[in-house]
C-alpha cells in the first residue's frame, strides 16, 4: 500500500506531519511518500500530477495548500486536511515578501518569496478546483475541518462541491499534531485501506 502526502505552504516532505504518518503507518506495510512540493503553483501542478502517475497511490491526503493540490487528483481516494482553495486571497492580503521554509528542504533551500506571478499562478491553479467533481469523485473524497482553524475555512466550498456524507469537523486547530493524526486521520486511513 502507497500514500502520497503533500505538505502545506513553506513546509517540506518532511514535516512532522509527514514523518508521524509514516511511523504510525511502518507497522501496517503502508509506504508514505511525501516530497518536496515547488514552490511555483505553475511547477507544482504538473509536477505532482505525475508524481501521481507514476506512484499509482491507494491514498492522497493533503494538509492546508495541500489540500487544494489534492483536490484536483481526481480519479484517486484522498483525504483533505485544513485545504485552503483560496492561496492566492490569502497571499494577497497576508503573505507578500520573503518567507523562511519551516521545515528542511531536500534542495536545501532556506527561505522564498512570494510576489504578484506567485498569487497569479495560485489563482490559475484554483481556477481548476472542482472542475470535475461527479458522484464517483464525491465517494472517492474526505474534508476533515479543524472547528478551531482559524487560518483557513473553506468548509462552505468542499461542502457545495462533495456535499456532506464525507465532511467532518474534529476538535482541532489548523496545523495538526500526533494527537490529532491518531485520532482522527489514522482511523479514516485505516478505513480507507482496509487495514
Amino acid at each position: 500500500m502507497k500514500i502520497l502526502y503533500f505538505h502545506g505552504f513553506a513546509s517540506a516532505g518532511s514535516s512532522g506531519t509527514a514523518t508521524h504518518l509514516r511511523n504510525m503507518l511502518y507497522e501496517y506495510g503502508v509506504q508514505v511518500i511525501s516530497p518536496d512540493i515547488p514552490v511555483s503553483p505553475a511547477e507544482a501542478l504538473p509536477f505532482l500530477q505525475q508524481l501521481v502517475t507514476a506512484e499509482q497511490p491507494d491514498l492522497i491526503i493533503g494538509t492546508s495548500m495541500g489540500g487544494l493540490y489534492t483536490e484536483q487528483m481526481y480519479g484517486v481516494p484522498r483525504i483533505m486536511v485544513n485545504p485552503s482553495f483560496h492561496m492566492a486571497r490569502h497571499l494577497t492580503f497576508q503573505g507578500m515578501g520573503r518567507h523562511e521554509f519551516l521545515n528542511k528542504r531536500q534542495d536545501g533551500a532556506k527561505d522564498f518569496k512570494v510576489d504578484k506571478e506567485m498569487i497569479a499562478q495560485f489563482r490559475e491553479v484554483e481556477k481548476h478546483s472542482f472542475s470535475h467533481v461527479t458522484n464517483e469523485e464525491k465517494l472517492r473524497v474526505w474534508g476533515l475541518f479543524g472547528k478551531n482553524d482559524k487560518f483557513v475555512n473553506c468548509q462552505p466550498e468542499f461542502k457545495k462541491a462533495y456535499g456532506q456524507e464525507h465532511f467532518r469537523l474534529f476538535d482541532g486547530e489548523h496545523h495538526l499534531n500526533d494527537i490529532v493524526l491518531k485520532r482522527e486521520v489514522l482511523p479514516l486511513v485505516k478505513e480507507l485501506l482496509k487495514l
